[in-house]
Order: structure tokens, then sequence, then C-alpha cells
């Protein structure tokens, strides 16, 4: 079969395949793993595949069509996404208009809102493929008998149908995502090593925080790991095929969770000598066992993303996000910068109780520790999550429609609103933290001394463009509304 694979486009900049979707404020763009490890499933499998990358290339939604129209697919598969799900649809409209070709849709909106979306698309849209959509596709493109395939909601022309779920798969099945379909150079983000990768060690996560799509949507609340030799396998097989990268990224949600795990990789890393030949960066928590982060650092880790979240207990336990604090945060920053790694700071505001002393005591924890560089952010709130029917049910949720979630120059919009804490005022304490943060000249210094290359100068200014972009459209949107 021949099946187009499309990462529509959705204004400019716009972030499809992260962990939400928006124009997000340091300009970066997120590599699209899962889909080109479910295009690599298709092409092991015989089938014809083109991956069109819309999103990341800023293709118009008619250099898309004419891609696709070229090709002639039997299947188009979209990732469908909360902000843009209308858009998605009536260009999965035109495509299967212009091909006679089925559609089917993949990605945690449909999944949490198959029904919606098919009252929606009106015949536009003829599966879906909830969660772990890898090897559901494998089943469409191998002609297997609608009702049968797990995983899957479908219109037989009358009713919805739902499926039984797909069990949570082996990881250790998957191939390498078919990076060969894109270029690295399309990606963009000042905190990484230009160009890089992206690499999944593992899927799921043991923790069960409420804003966290991913777990409760797609993987599940398990981590599973892959063996050390198939990351480190993936590792090499990466740079041989782009020995232009320079830096690897373990996206896992949570990298270190597993310490065996951890332990596993590095000595494999090492043992092949890859840590002398590219660096690499990962997501961790900060109730990570301490005593593993020098093994990390030797086998040649640079930068940790540490979700810190919140600058309260009370609000880590809102969220819960469990087995952690801010004291523990504060150790853990302190025992990783003395060991010399990169640390980059996640932190939000709005959790369920936030008030404005507690939101300006984010802002300060990040302030107080020594952090290279740092993200805050509203807190997300997406269908399907505890924290959404939270918000939903208690009145604090001010989206009416999908299109609410961002706001009109496409960035991340703030959805939480409390008696105490208004959602005007928690962007305004994302935009004083982020002032805060990176215009105190300990941390200007900090990132100057910091830089030891021309690559590093260049993601410096990359990321300075980046900061000014965001601040100058503020305004400029602040300017107009006072006229």
């Amino acid at each position: 079969m021949k099946i187009a694979i499309l990462n529509p486009s959705f204004g400019d900049n716009f972030v499809r395949v992260a962990r939400w979707a928006a124009k997000s404020r340091g300009r970066v763009q997120r590599h699209p793993d899962y889909l080109l490890i479910a295009a690599q499933i298709l092409l092991d499998a015989g089938h014809d595949v083109i991956f069109v990358e819309a999103a990341a290339r800023n293709l118009s939604p008619e250099e898309s069509f004419k891609l696709v129209h070229d090709f002639k697919p039997s299947l188009l598969v979209i990732h469908a996404t909360t902000p843009s799900i209308y858009a998605d649809i009536e260009q999965a409209r035109i495509i299967k208009e212009q091909n006679g070709c089925k559609v089917a849709f993949v990605g945690q909106h449909t999944t949490a809102e198959p029904h919606n979306t098919f009252k929606i698309a009106k015949g536009a849209v003829d599966y879906i493929l909830r969660g772990e959509y890898d090897f559901t596709v494998l089943d469409i493109a191998d002609g297997l008998p609608s009702q049968s395939i797990l995983g899957m909601t479908w219109h037989d022309g009358t009713n919805v149908v739902t499926n039984p779920d797909r069990p949570a798969l082996n990881v250790n099945k998957l191939p390498f995502p078919a990076w060969h379909l894109i270029k690295p150079e399309w990606y963009p983000d000042a905190g990484k090593k230009y160009p890089f990768l992206t690499l999944f060690t593992g899927r799921g996560c043991n923790n069960a925080c409420t804003f966290c799509r991913d777990p409760q949507l797609m993987y599940g609340y398990r981590l599973r790991t892959r063996t050390a030799k198939l990351v480190v396998d993936e590792m090499e097989y990466d740079l041989k095929l782009f020995p232009q990268i320079r830096e690897i990224m373990f996206e896992t949600d949570t990298f270190a969770a597993d310490t065996n795990h951890v332990r596993e990789v590095c000595d494999e890393i090492m043992q092949r000598g890859l840590h002398k030949k590219i660096s690499w960066s990962c997501n961790i928590r900060i109730n990570t066992d301490l005593d593993i982060l020098p093994l990390m650092k030797k086998a040649g880790c640079r930068m940790l993303m540490v979700g810190y979240e919140f600058g309260t207990d009370e609000a880590l336990r809102a969220v819960r996000k469990g087995g952690v604090n801010v004291a523990m945060g504060r150790r853990f920053s302190q025992r990783a910068h003395e060991l010399g790694f990169t640390l980059h700071g996640c932190f939000m505001i709005g959790a369920p109780g936030e008030t404005r002393e507690s939101a300006q005591a984010t802002i300060d924890y990040a302030k107080s520790m020594p952090l290279d560089t740092m993200q805050i952010t509203g807190i997300a709130t997406y269908p399907g999550t505890h924290l959404y029917t939270w918000a939903k049910e208690n009145g604090h949720l001010l989206a009416k429609d999908w299109t609410d979630w961002l706001t009109a120059e496409g960035e991340q919009k703030t959805l939480l609103s409390y008696p105490q804490l208004t959602n005007k005022e928690i962007d305004a304490f994302i935009d004083l933290g982020l002032k805060e943060f990176y215009l105190r000249p300990k941390q200007m210094w900090r990132m100057l001394i910091s830089i030891r290359s021309v690559g590093d100068f260049l993601r410096k200014i990359y990321g300075l463009n980046a900061f000014l972009d965001y601040f100058w459209k503020k305004f400029r949107q602040k300017h107009k509304k006072s006229l």
C-alpha cells in the first residue's frame, strides 16, 4: 500500500509533536520521532511511504497537498492536535477529495476525543488510532478487517465503532525511526548542540502527574525501557546516517528513573567509545539517585533538562508530582552543578491552589539555583488528562472551543483561571519569570562565559533572538489593544 504520513503546518513555527502544541517561546522545533517509527515499520513490511514534514519546514497547506497528490496514496496518516484540529480536518478533507484515499488520525487529542473528532470531521476521517499507533497503522496497511484492528476507533458508515485497546507493545521490537525521511537541520533548539537528534530509551512513566498527557493517553503508567544495547545501537546508527549531528537528546520523560538501566546504557556508551564522539542530554526528575550522576557525566551526558515544575511543596502535591519537594530540587541542582552538567530548568505557573505568593516563589526558586537556562509556562491543560477534567468540573477552564488553546500569535494560551489568581495574572508571572531570570547580570555573565565554540555562540544568538521576538510580539499586541 502507498501511505502518506503528514505532519501538517498550522501557522508559523507551530510545534506539533511537543508536550504542548504551540509556537514555543524558545522558537524550537521537535523531531517527529513516533511518526517516523511508524513509517519505518511500514517500510520494513514492504509498503511505500512518503513523509511530509510541513510543520518544521513551514510548508503551506497547498505545498503539502501537491506533495501528497503527486504520491497518490491509498492511506493518509495525520498527527492531529487540540488547537489545530479544525485545520487538520480541513487538510484531510481536501487531500481525501483529491486522492480518494482513506484517512487516519493519530495523537493525543484524537485519542482523548475520538467521538468529537468524527462529529466535526463529517466524513473527512475514517480511522482514529488511539494510543500507541505504531502497529495499528501497519494493520490497516496490511488490509486487516477494521473490526479486528485493536486500538482503533472507526466509522462504519452509520456508527462510530470503538475496538478494544491495543496492549502496551514491547519497545524492544520497535525499529529505529526513519530518520532518512527528514533532515536534522530542520529542528533548531537553542538549548541543544546543533544539529541534534532525539532518541527514546523507553516509553511510559512510573509517575501520575495530573497535567502530563502522554502517560495518560498514549503510553501508560509503566516505564518500559529498551535494552542498553538497542539504545546505543541507535546512537551509532544516528551518527552513521548523519555524521554532522553534535548531540543526541534522550527524550524519554524519565530516563534516569531506572538506575540499573542508566548504568547499563552508560557502560555500553563507554565500552564503544561513543562518549568521545558525541554528547548526549536527557530529561530527568529531581528525585533521581544522585550517585548515578557521576557515571552519566563520565559517559558523555552534557545537559540535564530538569522537571522542577513549581517552587512550593503545596503546588507539587496539587499536581501529584510524587516523591519530590523543593528542598530535593536544591540538593539535586547543587550536586549536578558541582559535577559540571549544564542545567535547564522546567517550571510552570498555575497549579490548583496557586496564589500570587506561590507563583513568585517559583520564580525565586528558579533564580536561587545554578541553572544555565530555564523555561516557564502556564500549566498545560489538555483533554484526556486528570487536570483537564478537574478544571472543567470546577469551573476553572476558560476554553469553550478547541481553537481557544492558542493566542492569536499561535503561542500557548493560559486556560486556567482561579478566584485568587486569574489567567492574565498567570501570563504576567510567566513574563516576569523570564525577565527576572535572564536579565540578571549574574545570569547574563554565566551564559556569556559558557560559550566555548562557534556553535555555542550561534545557539546563544538563536536563543536571544527567540527571547526578543517573543517579547517584541507581546509588546506589539499590548500596543494594538491600547489604540
